[in-house]
């Protein structure tokens, strides 16, 4: 329940005028930077969606321009201008370098190069003036523009009939940083009907305006949830992430040998992987999509014959599912014999850390003392000492959370035993189990981390 309300809090779910968008739009496609890292990927990304089938497809940057905008950025912050000049120019000869090889007609090439030329001005003016984080929102945008700009070109060389949908125009956010979906499906229906049929549409993923009509963005990973809310605001048929993996797999195959690609998710199994760990999907990707009961498919860009993942309303068996780790987990645990036999104690600790915007992950309580978990740190030290007004304070950081999803309740008889068993010998700081029928959370060192997974499929997920 926590999960859902979490994630509901970026998510405006404003009804008003409640219409669907009739474009007959099948799908929509999101493509990550990977799978648009290259000339050689970009071709092979126009070769799968090309099938005569109309869709929408959502890009994101290509691979490594997001995190060299970030360094450009943060040089700026530090003011060390020359630095962040030299950074703009080489990533700046990379991308004549794409376009140079991407596109074949002379007057492509052109339009090509003016687009890289536009964005690296925007990138430039700003080593000039004073940065801001405003400015610094507008530097990220980029990327995302530069990307969809040039591969609308390569598609209406070769042919296909494509439009470029400004994601600025109708990809909205609030004052609370929330999408709002009201103002996207307002926005992209006027979006829609002015530039004409098409094809294929392509946008661009992450990027936004906000409240203010400044550029904004839904934070890394947002391409994912980018897709899902214009799939959700068109009423489409199916939702595809196109990554470079095949979909969920039951363990990380980083630190855990013998995964095992998982066929189907229900919604609530597939929003407590994402959020608790698994990088393949963006946590808030499946909301927008469950409202509207829009299947999900999270497919390979290097596979694209194999099925995926598909994730859906439906649990189609019961028991666990998969594991995931979430990483950089601070505990704070508040002892005082004030909590004994009183109420509001809990509100006021919760309280604290609203003021400070402070999510909480996993909650445990007895009658002396009440442990949480957090994952944003900016403003730890004021949460301490403000929480030291009510008891002693305790806190144990490099922690993380390993999350056992499945459909729990439809194996309880005994669950519980078999994954204490399978963790024997595993310091546990934290178990939450309950909270929801998808998942139980226990915390433990990162050192042990690897350790707990392995245990955890030896134990649970290959037997």
């Amino acid at each position: 329940m926590l999960l859902v309300l979490k994630i509901a809090k970026n998510f405006n779910l404003c009804r008003p005028e409640y219409y669907y968008i009739n474009l007959q739009i099948m799908k929509v496609l999101k493509f990550g930077g990977t799978s648009v890292g290259s000339i050689e990927n970009m071709n092979a990304v126009m070769n799968l969606i090309t099938d005569g089938e109309k869709k929408l497809v959502v890009l994101s940057a290509m691979s490594g321009t997001t995190n060299a905008l970030v360094e450009i950025a943060d040089y700026l912050y530090k003011k060390n201008k020359d630095t962040a000049r030299s950074l703009t120019s080489k990533l700046k000869t990379k991308y004549e370098k794409v376009v140079n090889g991407l596109l074949k007609e002379e007057a492509r090439k052109a339009e090509g190069h003016h687009v890289v030329e536009t964005c690296f001005d925007n990138i430039r003016k700003y080593i000039s003036n004073n940065f801001t984080e405003a400015a610094e929102k507008e530097i990220l945008a980029q990327g995302e523009l530069i990307s969809t700009a040039l591969f609308t070109q390569l598609m209406q060389e070769n042919g296909y009939n494509t439009k470029l949908l400004p994601a600025l125009d109708f990809m909205r956010i609030d004052s609370d940083k929330a999408a709002d979906l009201h103002a996207i499906r307002t926005k992209i229906k006027t979006v829609f009907e002015e530039s004409g049929d098409a094809d294929y549409y392509i946008t661009q993923g992450f990027i936004c305006k906000n409240a203010d009509g400044e550029i904004d963005n839904l934070q890394r990973g947002g391409s994912d949830y980018t897709a899902s809310l214009i799939g959700a605001a068109i009423k489409s048929d199916e939702i595809q992430i196109w990554t470079d993996i095949d979909g969920f797999h039951n363990n990380d195959p980083r630190f855990v040998e013998n995964t095992q690609k998982i066929e189907q998710l229900s919604f609530n199994e597939a929003a407590e992987l994402a959020y608790f760990g698994a990088k393949i999907l963006h946590p808030q990707t499946v909301l927008p999509a469950k409202i509207e009961n829009i299947p999900v498919r999270l497919k390979n860009t290097m596979n694209p014959t194999d099925g995926g993942t598909l994730i859906t309303s439906e649990t189609l068996s019961e028991g666990i599912k998969a594991v995931a780790a979430k990483d950089g987990i601070t505990a704070i645990k508040i002892r005082s014999s004030r909590m004994l036999m009183a109420y509001g104690f809990l509100k006021n600790v919760f309280e604290i850390f609203e003021f400070f915007k402070t999510p909480i992950d996993m909650i445990s309580t007895s009658e002396v003392a009440v442990s949480v978990t957090i994952d944003n740190t900016t403003n730890l030290d004021k949460i301490i000492k403000e929480l030291k007004e009510y008891g002693e304070v305790e806190v144990d950081q490099d922690q993380s959370i390993i999350c056992i999803v499945g459909d729990i309740i439809g194996q309880e008889k005994g669950f519980a035993a078999k994954v204490f068993n399978a963790l024997e010998g595993i310091p546990i700081r934290m178990i939450s189990y309950g909270g929801s029928r998808y998942n139980i959370s226990i915390l433990v060192p990162t050192s042990q981390k690897q350790r707990t997974l392995q245990a955890l499929s030896d134990n649970l997920l290959n037997n």
